[in-house]
């Protein structure tokens, strides 16, 4: 029987530590996530909805991206997918006698665990400027309410539309072309938070901004680099891909500056090894590296192939090198000159052990590197990743079974959602086909990404904000400047599941749009409509709930965006068409698509024809059949087909639960789509942070009962916490050094130098401090609480991540 949400915050006072945990999933998973779902959904519906995860005819795991194979387990989940299910699948309801209940005052002063637990948003609610309270709204005036605000702009570059990574391809693909149809290219997602850096990096190395390897490739590799990941916690179905590979005789090296159970031993809750043998021992080596020293490692790996090259020969690639890069002898030149004092300097490690990881990848057959959060999240980001492509092309390992880049995405959709459309900085070849396919012509300059959206609202530019799922507030750096941000924004409107601190910290309106998740059945247009998601390796599959809806107010993510397009383009009077709409056309960037772009004859007709009562359509707006769309999903799957290269047969190849593989020029053909058509050696000059005396770097991170900013319990049992979050994880002889003890509460006090020199300074409140296995020099603790601490203008060069993975603290003692 599902029990009634928390009606308490979490104690903080009630924090205790154990020892950190040396061994991850086994029974304790299973239980755990049995708990949690029983807690939410009750003991039948857990087991009805759990057994459907991940399967061919049931729906993709709104949890992270890691692939499945073609063959499936009967239990294709893991804890953490398990918890997501539940969150979603929770028969705790959110409505208006909820909201009648709780003013917004209230809900601001609750914690986001508080927030996430109280169950499914079930009616359109609005808040009202100055109001105490949300009150229920119907869907026509919600989306009219929309619409108007839309319509009043002044400039389309005043609105900002935000993507979560959970969305599917339909709703996505309908949100980037109701956003080009306005005129704006503001498109900032998840992505820019996360893996932005890879995707900068990638591009310009290999020529795609996505991994290279397929779930086989991960079976089959010589040798494994894991670095700044957590599978455990993070992905945990990795861990069983990780243990095939092992048992084939794969070497796995874990770089991390945090030990972390998962990638210690395994034990397969699926197999009697894992339940009654101890499981499988993973990590044949744990590289403690330096928070921000990851560059270093992999310009030391490459150097000590250089020298055995040079020493013995028979260790690079000619071949490869030779028909398939360029760039190589300045690389080469580059990594002679590297002094290794400064590769030690900045990794924290001895030669000797860096030259122990050369050597492993020297004699490796194939070789591939994962890599997430701890390697994009630093200013030197993407020249750590260009420099992990360096390594791998030095032995022509990019293009083979076994061997390749493997960044591990987070967000069950979020390469889906970029892969169609869903990019502030848009290709021209991608804008064509979109304006020959809906006759109109797209706005070809670039948009906002994330930050550059938060200082916009910052600077009071900013009077529509939309989000398709995610948690804005909640997710992005420097809290209390998104915070006075958001506040300035005309009308926020946020497409939810659950309730979160996006809904509570609003503009001067709000709107909140309840959505079907993806273990709701959506029925639509007289039948069962099903979606499709792409996970981590370029691989596409449907995906279809089943569940009955929260609430028969539900409208489905590709419901809201059809109806909400509908209204916008709607034929309107001269009169109403406002100065937005004499504006727009000054924005195009080429000339009528109808003479450029062989506009279609119903299009071209539609935007030409009078309206036989006297109203015309909007100039260059897409031309599309919204209703169509909202009944039809595979309508919208055709669209997609005749735009984004790779969808062919789109519809045949996802049906009877099959999976749609991606084109992938380096990995299917070793094509290079770079500014020379070749894979490209890069070199980049060697940084790393340098912590000022009495400081410590930290590094934001999630625990264990939490995926992404969604918290669903109160303990990281992998790591020993248990009861609370507020903590912080320092070396001992730091926390000796710096004056404190064990235990001691503290402040978080982040210090930023601006170019201009002079120091910002950010507070988080009273963290507790645990002794923790962690380099000197380094810490950890959890987000969201400590985004506050990550200055808004402190990100990646290139790819505009905050640096969320590198902030520069000082602890101080609580009065």
């Amino acid at each position: 029987m599902a029990t009634k949400p928390p009606t308490a915050d979490i104690d903080e006072t009630r924090v205790h530590v154990s020892r950190p945990k040396k061994v991850a999933v086994g029974v304790p998973a299973v239980l755990h996530a049995l708990e949690i779902a029983n807690e939410q959904m009750g003991v039948v519906r857990s087991v009805q909805t759990l057994m459907r995860v991940n399967q061919k005819d049931g729906f993709d795991c709104p949890g992270c991206a890691w692939p499945e194979e073609d063959k499936r387990h009967i239990a294709e989940f893991c804890e953490n997918g398990a918890k997501a299910v539940a969150e979603e699948a929770t028969l705790r309801r959110v409505g208006p006698e909820f909201f009648a209940a709780h003013s917004l005052d209230e809900l601001r002063a609750h914690d986001d665990w508080w927030l996430g637990q109280q169950g499914r948003l079930t009616r359109p609610m609005v808040l009202e400027e100055d109001a105490t309270h949300y009150r229920p709204i119907s869907w026509d005036d919600a989306l009219a309410l929309v619409a108007d605000e839309l319509r009043a702009l002044d400039d389309p570059d005043e609105a900002v539309f935000y993507t979560s990574g959970r969305t599917s391809n339909e709703a996505a693909f309908l949100y980037q072309l109701l956003v080009r149809g306005l005129g704006t290219n503001n498109l900032p997602d998840c992505s820019n938070m996360c893996h932005e850096s890879s995707g900068s990096a990638l591009t310009e190395t290999i020529g795609i901004g996505k991994g290279t390897v397929s779930i086989e490739d991960v079976h089959e590799a010589d040798l494994l680099i894991v670095a700044g990941q957590n599978p455990g916690t993070n992905h945990p179905r990795m861990l069983s891909a990780l243990e095939k590979a092992k048992q084939r005789g794969a070497t796995i090296i874990a770089v991390n500056p945090l030990p972390e159970a998962g990638l210690m031993r395994f034990e397969n809750p699926q197999t009697v090894r894992g339940v009654a043998f101890g499981g499988t021992k993973l990590a044949d080596e744990f590289v403690q590296i330096r928070l921000g020293g990851d560059q270093a490692l992999f310009q030391a790996i490459g150097k000590h192939l250089l020298e055995a090259e040079a020493a013995e020969g028979g260790v690079l690639d000619y071949a490869f090198i030779a028909e398939h890069t360029s760039g190589f002898d300045a690389y080469r030149q580059a990594m002679t000159d590297a002094a290794w004092r400064d590769l030690v300097v900045a990794t924290g490690l001895p030669e000797k052990a860096l030259r122990r990881v050369g050597e492993a990848v020297r004699t490796s057959k194939a070789t591939i590197v994962c890599w997430a959060m701890g390697l994009t999240q630093h200013k030197h980001s993407v020249a750590t990743l260009r420099d992990i492509v360096n390594v791998l092309l030095l032995q022509g390992n990019i293009g083979r079974p076994g061997a390749g880049v493997c960044p591990v995405r987070g967000h069950s959709n979020v390469q889906g959602d970029r892969t169609v459309g869903i990019y502030e900085k848009p290709s021209t070849a991608f804008l064509d086909a979109l304006d020959a396919e809906f006759g109109f012509a797209a706005p070809r300059e670039h948009g906002f990404d994330t930050v550059q959206a938060i200082r916009a609202m910052r600077d009071g530019q900013v009077r529509f904000f939309m989000s398709m799922g995610g948690n804005f507030v909640s997710a992005t750096p420097d809290t209390a400047v998104v915070e006075a941000g958001m506040a300035r924004v005309g009308l926020t409107v946020h497409v939810s599941t659950k309730l979160n601190r996006s809904h509570v910290v609003t503009g001067r309106r709000a709107l909140i749009l309840p959505t079907l998740g993806r273990t709701d059945r959506d029925r639509r247009g007289g039948r069962e409509q099903r979606v499709t998601v792409e996970d981590s390796m370029g691989a596409v599959h449907s995906s279809r709930g089943r569940l009955v809806p929260p609430s028969e107010e539900l409208l489905s993510e590709v419901a809201i965006v059809a109806r909400l397009s509908g209204l916008v383009f709607a034929p309107r009077s001269l009169s109403e068409r406002g100065t937005s709409e004499t504006k727009r056309p000054e924005r195009g960037a080429h000339p009528d698509p109808a003479s450029d772009h062989g506009l279609p004859e119903h299009g071209a007709a539609e935007a030409e024809r009078p309206d036989p009562a006297g109203v015309q359509h909007p100039s260059n707006v897409p031309q599309a059949d919204w209703a169509a769309l909202e009944a039809d999903y595979a309508l919208i799957r055709a669209h997609i087909e005749r735009v984004v290269p790779g969808f062919d047969d789109y519809e045949e190849r996802i049906d009877k639960g099959r999976t749609l593989h991606l084109p992938n020029g380096p990995r299917d053909a070793r094509r290079f789509a770079t500014v020379d058509g070749k894979a490209r050696f890069t070199v980049n000059r060697l940084e790393y942070p340098v912590i000022p005396r009495g400081r410590v770097l930290l590094q934001t991170l999630r625990s264990h009962d939490q995926y992404n900013t969604t918290i669903y319990g109160k303990d990281d049992r992998y790591r020993g916490i248990h009861g609370g979050r507020r903590v912080v994880l320092v070396n001992a002889k730091d926390i000796v050094s710096l004056g404190f003890a064990e235990n001691d509460v503290v402040d978080l006090v982040s210090e930023w130098t601006r170019p201009d020199g002079t120091i910002e300074e950010r507070r988080a409140e009273e963290f507790r401090i645990v002794a923790y296995r962690t380099p000197r020099g380094n810490a950890a603790a959890y987000y969201p609480e400590t985004n506050v601490l990550v200055p808004l203008d402190s990100v990646a060069d290139v790819s505009g991540t905050p640096t969320s993975k590198s902030v520069i603290v000082r602890l101080e003692r609580r009065a």
